[in-house]
């Protein structure tokens, strides 16, 4: 039962370290931020995940595993907080996202929209 516990964690492991590996290649090679936050939002949500998930089987389920559980969880609530954050600045400041995407025009009544 350990073996098997063990392959099943080192597989988590591995499947996040390689999606990681494919976000970091996408960070440098994409043009435009917004194709670049994609890629580092697939790290947050899937690859950290996938290497938590597989941390938690290799050790157990015990308090360790709850900790590295609400570790995912602060991820999850987090990431999308912050891409959402940093689409909106690219928006407002970039002249070249203009030419590339339909972007609507809205009316400001005091703040954001």
């Amino acid at each position: 039962m350990e073996w098997v516990r063990f392959i099943i964690g080192s597989l988590c492991i591995l499947c996040g370290l390689v999606i990681a590996l494919i976000a970091a290649f996408g960070l440098f090679r994409f043009r435009y931020a917004m194709n670049r936050m994609h890629a580092a939002a697939m790290t947050d949500t899937l690859g950290i995940l996938m290497v938590l998930l597989g941390l938690i089987v290799l050790r157990g389920f015990c308090f360790d595993s709850l900790k590295l559980g609400l570790i995912i969880l602060f991820f999850w609530f987090a990431s999308p907080v912050s891409s959402h954050l940093l689409a909106g600045m690219e928006v407002e400041i970039s002249d070249r996202l203009k030419d590339n995407c339909e972007i609507e025009e809205t009316e400001r009544k005091g703040g954001r929209t």
